[in-house]
């Protein structure tokens, strides 16, 4: 969005595009509209990206952490239709507490939904979804076959089985226009799942339900068997999947040298191990820099232990809460999306009472009958979203706040990985890494209006190296923000904002 200011200091957006997922969840990163803002913000097309919620742009701290980071550096801001959060440390903070409410919301709202789900699966109901090629849903909520796509499902089933592959059945479906249940070209993926769904001999799986029988089928059992063996002996050994691994400083950590971001990256040793590092990114790519790659977890322990020393103390908890509270008073936005909810649930109800006068009169056809399937199913849908809209992010007092940010600290049974993440995600703003020190930059402000630092000194040890070249440590200062460390800061150090 370019903006441009009026001389009364009114921002004014104008509107570039809009990227709408429909009826896809912001639990899931399957979202191709989503993906293509991502991807146009590299080009530069706009300034800001306009969000109706926090809990509308992702519901999973981490991925929300690493897109916003991918849009900042591409100079894109992100702004909230719903909920003032205004530039600065603070509002990083609070933003990462709003986050973690919706991301339990969301989880509770689930588990509500699953109930109902799985009541609809005892019933052999369609639960929603897309419906697998060649069904459609009957008027009280079954599946049906649809006599147009059905002979397409047995085209395929019978291709398959006569010695036909994969690509050669996608190719002769795509030439002559047949689509997929979600209205895409046929390829492997597809084609796969649809030779594998037994659902195609009435199988009806949901919500962790199996009924045989359950559903019309399509193909025969024994024809499903032979594609069954087919599919196994033609099966390739799977490749070896490789561990998902989270740079959790990744967009946070800087090289002292240069100034540019050091990434992620990883090794492979003789032994066939794995080793993972952050590497200056000028040295990569220009190799215009001499910085030495660091380990991973090496520089994240120090900057979490750093975190665990200097924030968590109870009188700095005390003050983020403070600030905090002073971020939500600026806050005055109201929403109608409740009210807006309500008059569609209204009108709904409304439609569906007029459409059952009509059935009271005999007035009853296909169309009727599948009419009143989507409107119920709309009600269904609206319900749901006020239940969703009703849980209300609440205004925290201070008291809260202080609670909430007690939780940071690690519990026994908690994970470390996890720990790490929301640690360094909520309250670190980037790292700088010297020779013989670090400079953490957190996402607080002290009485200047700069971001507060801590500096961590290490006296090398020559006879200790790691395994990259970077000295151990044999000692650690910790400055925690005061006025020494303030000093030596701003005149060795640039900070990253």
């Amino acid at each position: 969005m370019h903006h441009q200011k009026s001389a009364f200091v009114q921002l004014t957006l104008t509107i570039v595009d809009q990227y709408i997922d429909r009826h896809i969840t912001g639990k899931t990163d399957h979202r191709p509209n989503f993906q293509r803002m991502i991807k146009d913000s590299d080009k530069h097309l706009f300034d800001a990206v306009l969000v109706w919620k926090t809990d509308r742009f992702a519901r999973n701290r981490y991925d929300s952490a690493i897109y916003k980071n991918h849009l900042k550096k591409n100079g894109v801001k992100v702004l909230y239709a719903k909920e003032n959060i205004p530039d600065g440390p603070e509002g990083i903070i609070l933003e990462s507490m709003l986050e973690g409410m919706a991301e339990y919301y969301s989880a509770e709202l689930s588990q509500k939904i699953k109930r109902g789900m799985r009541e609809s699966a005892h019933k052999c109901h369609v639960t929603g979804g897309y419906l697998a090629l060649g069904y459609r849903i009957g008027p009280d909520k079954s599946f049906e076959i649809d006599e147009q796509q059905a002979p397409i499902v047995k085209k395929i089933f019978d291709m398959y089985d006569n010695g036909s592959t994969v690509t050669e059945i996608c190719r002769a479906l795509n030439a002559i226009g047949v689509t997929t249940a979600r209205g895409g070209k046929f390829n492997k993926n597809s084609l796969r799942t649809i030779l594998k769904n037994e659902k195609y001999i009435g199988v009806y799986e949901a919500q962790g339900v199996r009924v045989e029988g359950g559903v019309p089928a399509i193909v025969d059992k024994k024809l499903f068997a032979r594609v069954q063996e087919r599919i196994t002996a033609n099966r390739k050994a799977p490749a070896r999947k490789k561990a998902k691994v989270n740079y959790y400083l990744s967009g946070k950590l800087y090289c002292g040298s240069c100034g540019a971001g050091m990434s992620g990256e990883y090794g492979t040793s003789k032994g066939g191990g794995r080793h993972y590092y952050y590497i200056c990114t000028n040295k990569k790519r220009l190799k215009t820099c001499d910085r030495r790659a660091v380990r991973k977890d090496w520089i994240e322990n120090l900057v979490v232990g750093a975190t665990e020393k200097y924030i968590l103390r109870p009188e700095k908890l005390d003050s983020i809460a403070k600030k905090c509270v002073e971020v939500q008073a600026r806050d005055t936005s109201q929403s109608d999306e409740l009210r807006y909810l309500n008059k569609r649930l209204s009108e709904t109800k409304t439609h569906i009472k007029n459409l059952m006068a009509a059935i009271e009169q005999v007035i009853i056809t296909k169309t009727t009958k599948e009419r009143l399937s989507e409107l119920e199913a709309a009600q269904e849908k609206i319900e749901y979203e006020i239940e969703e809209c009703q849980i209300k992010q609440p205004k925290l007092d201070e008291r809260e706040i202080r609670y909430l940010l007690s939780q940071f600290q690690r519990e026994t049974n908690e994970p470390l990985e996890k720990y790490k993440e929301n640690l360094i995600e909520c309250f670190v703003n980037s790292v700088r890494l010297f020779d013989d020190h670090i400079v953490v930059f957190y996402n607080l402000t002290n009485e200047k209006s700069e971001l507060e630092s801590s500096l961590l000194k290490f006296f090398s040890d020559p006879g200790n190296p790691d395994g990259t070249g970077v000295s151990g440590c044999s000692d650690l200062e910790l400055f925690g923000g005061d006025d020494e460390s303030r000093t030596r800061l701003n005149r060795h150090c640039i900070a990253i904002y």
